[in-house]
This record gives structure tokens, sequence and C-alpha cells, in this order.
């Protein structure tokens, strides 16, 4: 017994060895495509593209149920839902999309990628897949094309999920905000892993692990489209300027949850309750210890009060 013992431990211990041996030995697109892999699988999400006017689009999707559809932030891609949807896709059906411009779907330079083209795009996207009805949720950039569907798309939209949407212009200062106008250098978008692993700080309270060799691959990835990604980023801010998230959502009737972290350094949670009081319907949930992306920082907390919100919905 002592035997089958000991050699079920040198197998074990042979196994994660070799395993670590190549996280460190193979080139880190593989790694990582290995990694997200085993996090999709966990998430019981498939890879899956479809083909909108002007571009192909990839996404993510598994589940059963009524259609959830997620957005991702500035910078980000659809993976950045899979820590959380682990703990939806039993009850619901997530579908996690690279808006076009992001990730794994096309990103033609000369496109325009601001909120009302998005907007456009997700809407394709919708009538692609044959999407009558469905439940919308987005992070900082993608909570507020979220939102801004919802304004164009009230007949569609069964309910919000806005976790940390950008664009709030009526909240106390950030930290981002405050370092900004001291003159400090900020990587709001990223070209380098020193850059990535900085964005990492400001952008969660406790940065999430990745294998160095995935984080080198992202930071890869995230320098090839410096270059259009700085430009879709001066074009947001412009644009946020001349139409706040608070003019967006003014009127906007729809049952949502507001999900801020408290150590959000990019914008204040602040305004959380300001959209709360502009949105009819709306409710808040502020987490502490928790910074810009929830759905990474605190997968399980947010997925047990994203379930209670939608059992109150079918209740109601």
């Amino acid at each position: 017994m002592k035997k089958s013992v000991l050699s079920v431990i040198a197998v074990c211990a042979v196994t994660f060895i070799g395993a670590a041996l190549w996280v460190y030995s193979a080139p880190p697109a593989q790694v990582s495509a290995a990694y997200l892999g085993v996090e999709r699988h966990l998430a019981d999400l498939e890879p899956r593209t479809v083909e909108i006017p002007g571009f192909q689009v990839a996404y993510l999707e598994g589940g059963t149920g009524e259609p959830l559809l997620l957005l991702h932030g500035m910078g980000a891609n659809k993976d950045e839902w899979n820590r959380v949807a682990s703990h939806l896709t039993d009850r619901h059906r997530v579908i996690a999309v690279d808006l076009p411009g992001f990730g794994e779907s096309d990103k033609p330079f000369d496109a325009s990628y601001l909120t009302p083209a998005q907007v456009r795009y997700v809407q394709q996207f919708v009538e692609a897949l044959n999407l009558d009805r469905l439940h919308l949720g987005g992070n900082s950039m993608g909570g507020r094309i979220a939102a801004a569907y919802a304004a164009d798309y009230p007949e569609r939209v069964e309910s919000l999920w806005l976790l940390a949407p950008s664009g709030v212009m009526s909240a106390q200062q950030s930290e981002l905000v405050k370092s900004l106008q001291r003159g400090k250098q900020v990587p709001m978008v990223v070209g380098n892993r020193a850059e990535l692993d900085e964005s990492l700080e400001w952008t969660t309270e406790r940065p999430p692990y990745y294998p160095g060799p995935v984080k080198d691959a992202f930071a890869e990835t995230a320098a090839q489209n410096y270059r259009l990604h700085s430009r879709i980023m001066a074009e947001l801010r412009q644009e946020t300027v001349e139409q706040s998230l608070e003019d967006i959502v003014t009127g906007l009737s729809v049952p949502t949850r507001i999900v801020w972290g408290e150590k959000d350094k990019l914008f204040h949670h602040s305004s959380a309750r300001i959209l709360e009081h502009l949105i009819d319907g709306s409710s808040v949930l502020l987490l502490p210890d928790t910074g810009h992306l929830p759905m990474i920082e605190a997968p399980g907390k947010l997925a047990d009060d994203y379930r209670q919100f939608r059992a109150a919905l079918e209740k109601s």
C-alpha cells in the first residue's frame, strides 16, 4: 500500500515538474493559450466567431438559460470574464465578446470605435446570434457601452450589470485623476511588460496571479495593439468630456445592479450612487478591498450577488 501511495506521489511530482519546466521554456504565446484554455474549460466556455458587417467577431459562450452578454473594458478582452463566468454558467447562458478593435476580433485601424459605433456593433452581434431579449453587463468602457446600448434599445434589455462603468464626470476625484494632475505618468495603454505590471497595480487592489510567461504574452499582444488602442483611448476621453455617462443614463428605466470596488483607483466609487440616483430600478453593491476589476479580483462574491439580483428579478 505504501509503495502505491509513493508511486502516485512520484508521478504527480514528475508531472508537476514537467509542467513547470514547460511553462518557463515554451513560447509565451503557447503558454498563455494553454492557461486561458484551462480558465475557459473551468468556466464551461467555448470559443466561437461570427461575422458582422466589416468585422469577424470572436466570443466565448457557455451555459444555458437567458443570455447574459458581457462587454470588456479598454485594452481588455473576453477572457477577463472567465473567472466570474465559472460561477455563472451552471445557471446562465454566458456570452463574452471581443468588441471590434480588441482581443481576437478584427481591428482595422480606420474604423470607428467610439461608443455609438460600438453600440451599433453590439446590436449587429445580437442580431447575428438571433438574440431577442438579453441581460447585459460591462466593465469600465464596456459598462459605458452597455448603458448606451440599453438607452438605445430598451426593448431588448432585461437587466443591466454595470461594473465600474467609465464616464461619470460628477464623481469625486479618483487617485488616477489626482496623479495625472500632479504630472505623474500613468500607463493608460500598455506597451510592454513593465507597463502591464504597473497597470495591474492601478486597476486592482490585489493584483491577480498570472505566470510570468502569460504576462509576457499579454504584454506582447498589448504592444502589437498599442498604436490603435492609444488612438481609441484618446478619442474616448474626448467623447466622455462631450457626453458624460450621466447624460447617457438619464431617463433610463431598467433593472440595474451597479457594482464598484471601494479601492478603485481609476474611477471613484462615489460614481455608483450618482448612477443609482439617475437609473430607475437600480441598486448598488460596494465591494471592500477591491479595485477596478471585480470580476477578476472577487469573482465568487460578485457571482453570488449577481445570482441574487437575477433571482429577485425572476420573482418580481
